[in-house]
């Protein structure tokens, strides 16, 4: 059970800031006017329900944080959240795992909010070879796995291109949704030791400045892969909004037949 803690127009106001939103700019983006805007932040007014789901959508504000604001202005939550294994998201995740089979030999991982490790397919585990057993005992965290001085951080050729990469994407996902669990996540792995800077991309793997790959060491070789994200476009399930695929792709011909000889059973 949601308990309001703070007002509608605090919860508002704080979103429209974390938007680096004037209330005028708001206001033009939400066709309302500032008056009514100014009102509704300030208490003097409170939105209709339809109102109030349109302004969050405007301000992006995760399914998670709208129950919170509906119930602050007087309206029942309309965001379920139900675990994956629940019946009513049987669907969602027979595609999930359909995904995740079907980008086999090439690694795929589902994760949620916390970059938590919901479900892999079999070309992963392959690549966990070295890393340390605590790593991977109880939920696995993706970005600690990836970062820890005893996970994958010291087989990754460009660790410190590949950390920086995935400290801002956290940055980045901080700045969206003022998670306090991801900022203790972003000291945690900001605490790791650091690699020295990275050099300037090497001819072979240079892509323009539009992808970074991950040059993962391995006892089959090499590998150069790139990541792309895969999320529900129309989620209305607290849950299904905040899980995500990530699938690496390989980024040259020989990265995958690295990956067919080390899916298990070829």
């Amino acid at each position: 059970m949601i308990s309001p803690t703070r007002s509608l127009g605090d919860h508002l106001r704080e979103w429209r800031q974390r938007r680096r939103l004037s209330q005028l700019e708001f206001a033009l983006e939400a066709d309302i006017s500032q008056r009514h805007l100014s009102f509704i932040e300030s208490g003097r007014a409170l939105p209709s329900r339809d109102m109030l789901m349109h302004l969050t959508e405007r301000l992006g504000v995760p399914l998670r944080e709208r129950n919170p604001m509906l119930l602050a202005a007087g309206f029942a939550p309309v965001f379920p959240e139900r675990k994956l294994d629940d019946p009513a998201l049987a669907p969602a995740r027979r595609a999930v795992d359909t995904l995740l089979k079907g980008h086999e030999p090439f690694p795929a991982v589902a994760i949620d909010r916390h970059w938590t490790l919901i479900a892999a397919n079999a070309a992963v585990a392959p690549l966990m070879a070295g890393v340390e057993a605590s790593l991977t005992e109880g939920p696995i965290n993706v970005l600690r796995l990836s970062l820890h001085p005893h996970g994958l951080a010291p087989c990754i050729a460009n660790l410190a291109e590949w950390r920086a990469h995935l400290l801002e994407r956290l940055r980045q996902q901080i700045s969206a949704t003022g998670d306090p669990m991801l900022e203790k996540l972003l000291q945690e792995l900001s605490a790791y030791p650091a690699p020295p800077a990275p050099k300037s991309a090497a001819p072979e793997r240079d892509f323009a400045g539009i992808a970074v790959p991950l040059e993962l060491v391995t006892e089959a070789g090499q590998l150069s892969l790139l990541s792309t994200t895969t999320v529900f476009g129309t989620p209305v399930d607290v849950t299904l909004s905040e899980l995500a695929i990530e699938s690496f792709f390989p980024a040259n011909p020989q990265t995958a037949e690295i990956l067919r000889t080390m899916l298990p059973g070829n």
